[in-house]
Order: structure tokens, then C-alpha cells, then sequence
């Protein structure tokens, strides 16, 4: 049975949101993968800035996820991938939102409105790099489309990173009615 998506608003990241992001990702199950320990503030500061400057410069961007009524419940969107190890020279989709919004549709709706930003933007395709284990994150890509390519070893934590890539220059899969747009 599929249940309708949740209504999603996307934006170019604030200085205000690195605060919301700090927030909602000093979980530690929300940091599961991600480091497992939350962040410093700073490090969203930094995050956010840069996001505004890939919009400006790429036109996309780790993008704040907002949900119906206006709250911040994490971030969604797309990034020149940002290290030296794993697909160099390609384009990152992610997300990442609060715990209490897991479950509900928001990756899912919030990545395919990415993915036709991105490619609107003339990204050729995308790649998710998932750490082994990330069952969440492997079924958002799934339901994406993605498909399982490659695997990096993570040089921080020394194990399987997983990578998925999705070809944006065809028909893209609507996963919820098994058709293909172009």
C-alpha cells in the first residue's frame, strides 16, 4: 500500500539552520553513521555557508528540509562530492534529517524533488555514498532508483562505504507508479 507523501519545502540553507541542524542532529542515533557523536555548532556554520555558495556557484545545494508547517526537520539535496577518497569529481545526493521525522516519507519526497532540481541543472547523474549498515538510507536510494555500484573503503572508519548511483540523462523511475519520465 503506498500513502500519500508528505508535502516538502526545499531552501537554500540560512545561517539560522546551522542552529536547527544542531539541534536536531546532536541525536546520537541520528549520528549513527555520521561520526556517531553529534557535532559541533561550528561545523554547521561552516556546512551551511558552504551550501550557500555551492547554490550560487552550481545551482543545488544541501538544502533545508522543511516539512508542512514550516519546521526545520533536517536537510536534503545534492553536492560536488567533497573528499579525495571515493567518486571524485561527481555529484553526492544526501540527507539527513531529525529522528522524529524518520518513517514519514520526508527523505524519499524531499530526494526525488532534489533529483529533478539537479538534473534541471544538468547533472548527468548522481551518486549516495551509504555507509555499510545504513539500512535507512539504502532503501531511500533504492526507492530512488539507485543501484548499487561500486564500494570505497572509509578511510575514517575503516570499513565498507556503499556506493549507489542513479543516470539522470534518461527516463528517470517514478518509484511510486513504476513509470518512467523524461
Amino acid at each position: 500500500m503506498n500513502r500519500p507523501q508528505p508535502t516538502v519545502r526545499l531552501r537554500v540553507p540560512t545561517h539560522e539552520d546551522a542552529v536547527a541542524w544542531h539541534r536536531l542532529f546532536a541525536d546520537p542515533e541520528v549520528m549513527k553513521f555520521h561520526g556517531g557523536r553529534p557535532a559541533e555548532l561550528s561545523v554547521y556554520e561552516e556546512l551551511t555557508a558552504r551550501q550557500r555558495r555551492h547554490d550560487a556557484e552550481h545551482g543545488f545545494c544541501l538544502w533545508t528540509l522543511l516539512d508542512e508547517s514550516g519546521e526545520v526537520i533536517g536537510f536534503t539535496g545534492a553536492q560536488p562530492w567533497p573528499r579525495d577518497w571515493g567518486p571524485v569529481g561527481e555529484t553526492e545526493i544526501g540527507w539527513r534529517l531529525g529522528r522524529a521525522y524518520w518513517g514519514k516519507g520526508y527523505a524519499i519526497a524531499a530526494a526525488r524533488e532534489t533529483l529533478a532540481r539537479v538534473r534541471a541543472a544538468g547533472v548527468p547523474g548522481v551518486v549516495a555514498i551509504i555507509r555499510a549498515g545504513n539500512e535507512r538510507s539504502v532503501a531511500v536510494a533504492r526507492r530512488l532508483g539507485m543501484e548499487p555500484a561500486e564500494t570505497y573503503t572509509h578511510p575514517t572508519f575503516n570499513e565498507p562505504a556503499l556506493c549507489f548511483r542513479l543516470d539522470l540523462t534518461g527516463a528517470l523511475p517514478d518509484t511510486s507508479t513504476g513509470n518512467y519520465t523524461t
